[in-house]
């Protein structure tokens, strides 16, 4: 039995702490914010109740194998319901595409009745792809460790798979081959902000995140997706985890042979054997950890290109909305104009976004029948108040509430104005998601997938300094609620190897 300390209490680092308390370790999370969940928020107010992270489970299986693993069966924690329809797509000819959550067949179907022409045809040939790119890379590149280009070789003696994979494609490229019609293509291009990523320069092997969704369903909890965290932290306090909340932790703590604990703000020092950081990676590296062992891994974040971040408005609207559906796309007519704003060195707050809506059905979400809760998300550059280039100062007088405006004229125009509707609204800006969660400049999933070599630069689970490893969406194997609970597999599985 080892002691066990976990930096975050967030997903990852509370699904790692369950996974190792099963196996008798002695584990410990310690979490500078006053709640459990990370990025995986709530607020409420007046009967509204917004999920203000992750509005949407994917890959179900993950959570399913974590909660049996480690007590009893998701569906007897959480109310999982499955989404049919799940999302309404609206282009800025006007045309709309109501999706089914399942079965990518039935929704070629929905987008061939939608946008005529070989849409159809070409939406399944294109799933097709998408599916062996799935078979190939889920057990190298998703359920197993990743260190570098070596752990790949297997999958290279094949130049059959090599080209279905396509490391040097980006998933704008893909589509074209695949897609003729450009609102497909932009459909497609959405699913690279799954990893806050630029279609142009993400992988070919983000397919599969499309695949994924419309293979194994697309999942809304009972009361938000937060409650998937109240489940989760409940678990590990049944398995015996003990949790220090509001606790800083403000350097990690080794010896010449390995980590020895981690010193928190009062200068206390918590020993452990094992360290496990659901911390940003950058911040770990950057402001944790000041064995020398850990300046390679930060040279290579250096080299990542950071994930965008968000825009979030909160919106408490009265009255029923004709033609909503749970998740709502409104794609703007320009989107590359969107990743030049984004990711360009000038960056910029959008002018004219893609505005994603999720607006639930449950009667747990909103104060009665005859009101909704809209979160509102449009993609934004991160934050930054020193004049880095590529960010945009989030705390500028006026910013946030003039770029509100914005966001609710566009939705105007594409059809939704809520404006004389609303009771009230709350705004959450990149500066807040970095204050609230220490995530750099409010990068929602630490470095993007920009680049054949993105992969590489994200940091492994094993830390070069013995006794360390990482967990959560800026490590192995990246952001989203199924790969971070996959990086909690992992890390248990190494732990229990060491």
């Amino acid at each position: 039995m080892a002691r066990v300390v976990v930096i975050g209490a967030g997903m990852g680092g509370m699904a790692v702490a369950a996974r190792l308390a099963v196996k008798r370790h002695d584990v410990t999370v310690i979490e500078q914010a006053p709640t459990y969940g990370g990025k995986l928020g709530t607020f409420e107010r007046d009967g509204f109740v917004f999920d203000t992270g992750p509005s949407l489970l994917t890959l179900p299986a993950v959570y399913r194998d974590l909660f049996n693993k480690t007590g009893g069966p998701l569906e007897e924690a959480i109310d999982l319901v499955e989404l049919d329809p799940a999302f309404r797509y609206r282009f800025s000819d006007g045309v709309s595409v109501v999706m089914p959550g399942v079965d990518s067949s039935r929704c070629a179907t929905a987008l061939g009745d939608a946008l005529g022409g070989t849409a159809h045809d070409d939406w399944k040939a294109f799933m097709r792809r998408a599916s062996d790119i799935w078979q190939l890379t889920r057990t190298p590149f998703l359920e197993s460790p990743l260190t570098g280009l070596g752990d790949l070789l297997p999958l290279a003696r094949n130049l059959q798979d090599v080209a279905t994979v396509a490391p040097f494609t980006s998933l704008r490229g893909v589509g074209r081959k695949y897609l003729h019609d450009p609102r497909l293509r932009m459909l497609l291009d959405r699913y690279a902000t799954y990893t806050g990523s630029d279609p142009r320069k993400a992988p070919a092997a983000l397919a599969t995140v499309p695949y994924v969704e419309q293979t194994f369903g697309a999942f809304h909890v009972g009361g938000g997706v937060r409650r998937l965290a109240d489940a989760l932290h409940e678990r590990t306090l049944e398995r015996g985890v003990a949790y220090r909340m509001s606790t800083d932790v403000v350097e990690v703590v080794t010896d010449p042979a390995r980590v020895t604990g981690v010193r928190v703000a009062d200068g206390e020092v918590v020993p452990a054997d094992i360290v496990v950081a659901n911390a940003d990676a950058t911040h770990l590296y950057r402001d944790l950890v000041t064995d020398p062992r850990g300046a390679d891994p930060l040279r290579r974040l250096r080299r990542a290109t950071p994930s965008l971040s968000g825009f979030v408005l909160l919106l408490a609207v009265r009255g029923r909305t004709p033609h909503l559906q749970h998740h709502n796309v409104w794609f703007a007519e320009d989107y590359d104009a969107e990743f030049d704003a984004i990711f360009g060195r000038d960056a910029r707050p959008v002018e004219d976004p893609t505005v994603y809506v999720c607006a639930p059905d449950d009667d747990h979400m909103r104060p009665d029948a005859a009101h909704e809760s809209w979160f509102v998300l449009v993609n934004a550059p991160r934050h930054a108040t020193t004049g880095e280039r590529g960010t945009v100062d989030w705390t500028a007088p006026g910013l946030a509430e003039a770029y509100r405006d914005r966001v609710l004229a566009v939705m105007a125009a594409r059809g939704f104005d809520v404006r004389d509707r609303l009771l009230w609204s709350e705004i959450r800006t990149p500066a807040d998601l970095e204050r609230d969660t220490r995530a750099p400049g409010g990068s929602i999933y630490g470095t993007s997938s920009n680049g054949a070599r993105a992969a590489f630069l994200r940091p492994a689970n094993v830390s070069p300094v013995p006794g360390l490893y990482l967990v959560g969406g800026s490590a192995h194997p990246g952001g989203g609620l199924p790969l971070v609970g996959m990086s909690a597999d992992l890390v248990a599985t190494l732990i229990g190897r060491a």
